[in-house]
């Protein structure tokens, strides 16, 4: 009997099994959904999604990786050109030793006119490269680690927050002028000596620009990732400054605690360009890092201007951080706004102006138009010059900072038609013209053209 019922026990067992796993092939027999059309239609519908979404990764990878390929064939292209550069310096270098004579003779045997154009350049390459050596020498001698040298104390000063302003903004430049012991220096106080968690209050904007910017040229132009590791742990401190409901930026913080705030004679308001100008290098973060937080706060900003952005471009320079709307200021290509205008157009150029970034050229080219109208002219000489406006009050003056202007005219008038970017030419020569007469001040007040 125990035998019997164990038999006819593993009967049943064996036979609720096999029924189970009919159960389950049932599925992948095609006259079980010839008898149910709605579950055949949403197996055609779930394998069409999961063959388009397998298909969409497949090309966003492959889209990934040929913007990764391309970028590094770039820096591949300059770090070649600097090494050239290089070359050609330390061979004019060796051929200023060779004896006169030999020299020469050697010249003789080009033409005229390149010899004169070439001894030319050489001598304006090597004063410049001079000037350079004689304050980074005195910079190293008197204020080594320092933000700033002061030339006549010859002492040096921390007014960037103490994180060596002057040496990481140098950075670039003693790269590709060759020096490089200097850079190595420069380097190995970076390494070991920049300490970023600082118990002091900096500006956000100063701080991206001189020192987040530094760091990732000397990344892009060296390759050492001490560069990019510093640019990481700076960025992460300055981060808190953008956590704000609209979006835009306090623009004073303290490193070591990620307080932000704003200068007490603002009024609690944020400045235009000190908050719209930090995309460049947040986005170049980004990009080397693979990490997109950077630059989606970065954008934030430029997406709460888009929803406010007058009919002429032209946004007061102040803003509130907590509704995004500008209430109160002047409007100015000078201190507080300057910049702001000209990131608009070298974020377009840093997307390599293509359609994810052409809302970036729209605003600019907006500006631009704005521009336009607070340009007048002086009595008696009529030169053209930048006013500012502070509600409907036009004032006849130019702030300095305003000079960078004929240089982005310049930079953007490839994007228009040859009529417009003739125009714009035009007036970034005519503009350059006044502004070197500006280059003695800081603020230059004007008699405007009498109309009648």
């Amino acid at each position: 009997m125990g035998k019997k019922s164990s038999s006819s026990s593993y009967s049943s067992g064996s036979s609720s099994s096999s029924t189970t796993l009919r159960r389950r092939w049932r599925f992948f027999q095609p006259r079980y959904y010839g008898k149910r059309p709605k579950r055949l239609a949403l197996l055609i519908l779930l394998c069409v999604s999961v063959t388009w979404i397998f298909y969409d990764r497949q090309s966003l990878n492959r889209d990934h990786q040929e913007e990764i390929l391309r970028l590094q064939e770039e820096v591949a292209n300059l770090r070649s050109a600097l090494e050239a550069i290089h070359d050609h310096m330390k061979t004019s270098a060796e051929t200023e030793s060779i004896p006169k004579h030999e020299t020469e003779t050697s010249l003789h045997t080009k033409s005229t006119s390149a010899e004169d154009n070439d001894s030319i350049c050489e001598k304006r390459r090597q004063k410049v490269k001079d000037a350079m050596l004689h304050a980074w020498s005195s910079y190293e001698k008197y204020a080594w680690g320092t933000d700033e040298l002061k030339p006549i104390s010859r002492i040096g000063v921390d007014s960037f927050g103490g994180l060596g302003a002057t040496l990481v903004d140098s950075l670039d430049t003693l790269y590709i002028m060759g020096l490089h012991s200097e850079f190595q220096k420069a380097r190995e106080w970076i390494e070991k000596s920049l300490y970023l968690k600082k118990n002091v209050e900096v500006s956000v904007f100063e701080t991206t620009i001189r020192i987040l910017g530094g760091l990732l040229s000397a990344y892009d132009l060296s390759g050492e990732e001490v560069f990019l590791e510093k640019s990481k742990e700076l960025a992460e401190r300055l981060l808190p400054a953008w956590d704000t409901p609209s979006g835009i930026p306090y623009n004073r913080i303290n490193l070591e605690h990620g307080r932000p705030t704003n200068p007490r004679w603002t009024r609690g308001s944020s400045i235009l360009a000190d908050s719209g100008s930090e995309q460049l290098e947040f986005i170049a973060l980004s990009q080397r890092t693979n990490d997109p937080k950077y630059q989606e706060t970065a954008e934030k900003v430029i997406e709460r201007f888009r929803r406010i952005f007058p009919a002429d471009g032209l946004l007061p320079i102040y803003i509130n951080p907590q509704t995004g709307i500008n209430p109160t200021g002047s409007i100015t290509f000078g201190a507080m706004g300057d910049s702001f205008y000209e990131y608009l157009l070298k974020a377009w150029i840093l997307g390599n102006k293509t359609e994810a970034v052409k809302y970036y050229r729209e605003m600019w080219e907006t500006s631009m138009q704005g521009l336009e109208s607070l340009i007048k002219r002086s009595t008696p000489s009529s030169f053209a010059y930048i006013t500012e406006k502070l509600g409907n009050t036009v004032y006849d003056k130019m702030d300095e900072l305003a000079c960078f202007v004929p240089g982005m005219l310049a930079l953007g008038s490839s994007g228009y038609d040859p009529e417009e970017a003739g125009k714009y030419m035009s007036l970034a020569e005519e503009a350059y013209t006044e502004f070197n007469f500006a280059a003695c001040t800081d603020v230059l007040q004007f008699l405007p053209v009498n109309t009648n």
